[in-house]
Protein backbone atom coordinates (compact mmCIF):
# COMPACT_ATOMS: atom_id res chain seq x y z
CA UNK A 1 0.00 0.00 0.00
CA UNK A 2 1.54 3.36 -1.07
CA UNK A 3 -0.51 6.46 0.26
CA UNK A 4 -1.29 8.93 -2.55
CA UNK A 5 -2.43 11.60 -1.35
CA UNK A 6 -2.28 12.40 2.72
CA UNK A 7 -4.94 13.93 4.88
CA UNK A 8 -3.59 17.06 4.78
CA UNK A 9 -2.76 17.09 0.57
CA UNK A 10 -6.57 15.53 0.16
CA UNK A 11 -7.54 18.47 1.78
CA UNK A 12 -5.37 20.93 0.02
CA UNK A 13 -6.57 19.30 -3.44
CA UNK A 14 -10.13 19.87 -3.18
CA UNK A 15 -9.89 23.06 -1.99
CA UNK A 16 -7.42 23.63 -5.58
CA UNK A 17 -9.95 22.22 -7.57
CA UNK A 18 -12.88 24.06 -6.15
CA UNK A 19 -10.87 27.20 -6.68
CA UNK A 20 -9.76 26.63 -10.62
CA UNK A 21 -13.37 25.66 -11.39
CA UNK A 22 -15.06 29.15 -9.84
CA UNK A 23 -11.99 30.84 -10.95
CA UNK A 24 -13.14 30.00 -14.61
CA UNK A 25 -16.97 31.36 -13.91
CA UNK A 26 -17.84 35.52 -12.75
CA UNK A 27 -20.97 33.90 -11.87
CA UNK A 28 -22.34 30.40 -10.72
CA UNK A 29 -25.70 30.50 -11.72
CA UNK A 30 -25.44 28.87 -15.08
CA UNK A 31 -23.79 26.18 -13.24
CA UNK A 32 -24.46 22.83 -11.72
CA UNK A 33 -22.64 20.37 -9.86
CA UNK A 34 -23.82 17.41 -10.03
CA UNK A 35 -22.07 13.98 -7.36
CA UNK A 36 -22.04 10.54 -8.93
CA UNK A 37 -23.78 7.65 -6.20
CA UNK A 38 -22.18 6.01 -4.33
CA UNK A 39 -18.94 7.22 -4.30
CA UNK A 40 -18.52 10.37 -6.30
CA UNK A 41 -20.77 11.78 -3.60
CA UNK A 42 -18.38 11.93 -0.72
CA UNK A 43 -15.86 13.79 -3.01
CA UNK A 44 -18.34 15.90 -4.47
CA UNK A 45 -20.28 17.16 -0.52
CA UNK A 46 -16.59 18.09 0.21
CA UNK A 47 -15.70 19.77 -3.03
CA UNK A 48 -19.29 21.82 -2.84
CA UNK A 49 -18.34 22.73 0.17
CA UNK A 50 -15.12 24.01 -0.47
CA UNK A 51 -16.65 26.11 -3.37
CA UNK A 52 -19.58 27.50 -0.87
CA UNK A 53 -16.71 29.25 1.15
CA UNK A 54 -14.79 31.06 -2.20
CA UNK A 55 -18.15 31.86 -3.06
CA UNK A 56 -20.37 32.12 0.25
CA UNK A 57 -23.10 34.89 -1.22
CA UNK A 58 -23.61 32.46 -4.98
CA UNK A 59 -26.68 29.86 -4.89
CA UNK A 60 -25.01 26.49 -5.72
CA UNK A 61 -27.37 24.04 -7.70
CA UNK A 62 -25.67 20.52 -6.31
CA UNK A 63 -27.45 17.42 -6.96
CA UNK A 64 -26.22 13.43 -6.76
CA UNK A 65 -27.00 10.95 -9.61
CA UNK A 66 -27.50 7.29 -9.28
CA UNK A 67 -25.94 5.21 -12.40
CA UNK A 68 -26.69 1.72 -11.18
CA UNK A 69 -29.04 1.00 -14.12
CA UNK A 70 -27.09 2.67 -16.58
CA UNK A 71 -23.88 0.54 -16.11
CA UNK A 72 -23.02 -1.62 -19.35
CA UNK A 73 -21.22 -4.14 -16.80
CA UNK A 74 -24.64 -5.00 -14.37
CA UNK A 75 -23.96 -8.64 -13.87
CA UNK A 76 -26.24 -11.65 -12.51
CA UNK A 77 -25.82 -10.06 -8.69
CA UNK A 78 -28.65 -7.98 -7.05
CA UNK A 79 -28.02 -4.41 -7.35
CA UNK A 80 -29.47 -1.87 -5.25
CA UNK A 81 -29.91 1.32 -6.52
CA UNK A 82 -29.07 4.63 -4.77
CA UNK A 83 -30.79 7.95 -4.49
CA UNK A 84 -31.09 10.92 -7.66
CA UNK A 85 -31.53 13.96 -6.26
CA UNK A 86 -31.71 16.75 -9.14
CA UNK A 87 -34.26 18.94 -8.13
CA UNK A 88 -33.29 21.39 -11.13
CA UNK A 89 -32.93 21.41 -14.70
CA UNK A 90 -30.05 21.01 -16.04
CA UNK A 91 -31.63 22.05 -19.49
CA UNK A 92 -28.93 24.08 -21.11
CA UNK A 93 -26.82 24.18 -18.30
CA UNK A 94 -23.19 24.17 -17.78
CA UNK A 95 -22.86 20.27 -16.23
CA UNK A 96 -19.75 19.74 -13.99
CA UNK A 97 -20.03 15.78 -13.32
CA UNK A 98 -18.12 14.72 -10.04
CA UNK A 99 -16.68 11.25 -8.99
CA UNK A 100 -13.76 10.18 -6.63
CA UNK A 101 -11.30 8.12 -9.39
CA UNK A 102 -11.67 8.30 -13.29
CA UNK A 103 -10.09 4.85 -14.38
CA UNK A 104 -12.04 3.16 -17.64
CA UNK A 105 -14.59 5.32 -18.59
CA UNK A 106 -17.40 3.53 -17.56
CA UNK A 107 -19.13 4.85 -14.85
CA UNK A 108 -18.29 8.76 -16.69
CA UNK A 109 -20.10 7.56 -19.72
CA UNK A 110 -22.86 5.86 -17.48
CA UNK A 111 -23.70 8.95 -16.12
CA UNK A 112 -23.70 11.07 -19.40
CA UNK A 113 -26.38 8.62 -20.18
CA UNK A 114 -28.36 9.12 -17.16
CA UNK A 115 -28.11 12.86 -17.23
CA UNK A 116 -30.02 12.84 -20.71
CA UNK A 117 -33.16 11.96 -18.48
CA UNK A 118 -33.02 15.53 -16.84
CA UNK A 119 -32.59 17.35 -20.40
CA UNK A 120 -30.08 18.78 -22.27
CA UNK A 121 -27.25 20.59 -20.98
CA UNK A 122 -25.08 23.00 -23.07
CA UNK A 123 -21.62 21.55 -21.80
CA UNK A 124 -21.05 19.06 -19.66
CA UNK A 125 -17.46 18.47 -17.55
CA UNK A 126 -16.08 16.26 -15.40
CA UNK A 127 -14.31 16.53 -12.36
CA UNK A 128 -12.29 14.20 -10.63
CA UNK A 129 -9.86 13.88 -7.66
CA UNK A 130 -7.95 10.87 -9.22
CA UNK A 131 -7.22 10.41 -12.77
CA UNK A 132 -6.15 6.58 -13.78
CA UNK A 133 -4.90 8.35 -17.24
CA UNK A 134 -3.61 5.37 -19.17
CA UNK A 135 -6.08 2.46 -17.97
CA UNK A 136 -9.07 4.09 -19.88
CA UNK A 137 -11.53 1.94 -22.24
CA UNK A 138 -13.20 4.62 -23.71
CA UNK A 139 -12.32 8.15 -24.61
CA UNK A 140 -13.41 10.29 -21.88
CA UNK A 141 -10.79 12.88 -20.05
CA UNK A 142 -11.64 14.90 -17.36
CA UNK A 143 -11.63 18.74 -17.23
CA UNK A 144 -10.93 19.39 -13.50
CA UNK A 145 -8.22 16.69 -11.55
CA UNK A 146 -6.95 17.03 -8.55
CA UNK A 147 -4.54 14.13 -9.05
CA UNK A 148 -2.96 12.22 -11.93
CA UNK A 149 -1.18 9.00 -11.87
CA UNK A 150 0.35 6.35 -14.10
CA UNK A 151 -1.10 2.93 -12.57
CA UNK A 152 -0.98 -1.12 -13.43
CA UNK A 153 -3.81 -2.67 -14.33
CA UNK A 154 -3.63 -4.83 -11.17
CA UNK A 155 -3.50 -1.87 -9.64
CA UNK A 156 -5.97 -0.30 -7.08
CA UNK A 157 -6.36 3.26 -6.12
CA UNK A 158 -8.99 3.59 -3.32
CA UNK A 159 -10.03 6.77 -1.76
CA UNK A 160 -10.61 6.45 1.80
CA UNK A 161 -12.69 9.10 3.34
CA UNK A 162 -12.68 7.76 6.84
CA UNK A 163 -9.13 8.08 7.06
CA UNK A 164 -9.28 11.14 4.77
CA UNK A 165 -6.14 9.54 2.52
CA UNK A 166 -6.27 8.57 -0.85
CA UNK A 167 -3.65 4.74 -1.17
CA UNK A 168 -2.60 2.47 -4.23
CA UNK A 169 -2.72 -0.84 -3.57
Amino acid sequence: MQILLSPKQLHLTILRLAHHITENYSSLENLVFIGIQPRGVKFSDRLIAAIRQIRPNEAIQYGILDITFYRDDIRDELHIANKTDISFSIENKLVVLMDDVLYTGRTTRAALDALQDFGRPEKVMLCVLVDRRFNRELPIQPDFSGKTIDTMVSQKVKVEWDREEVVVY
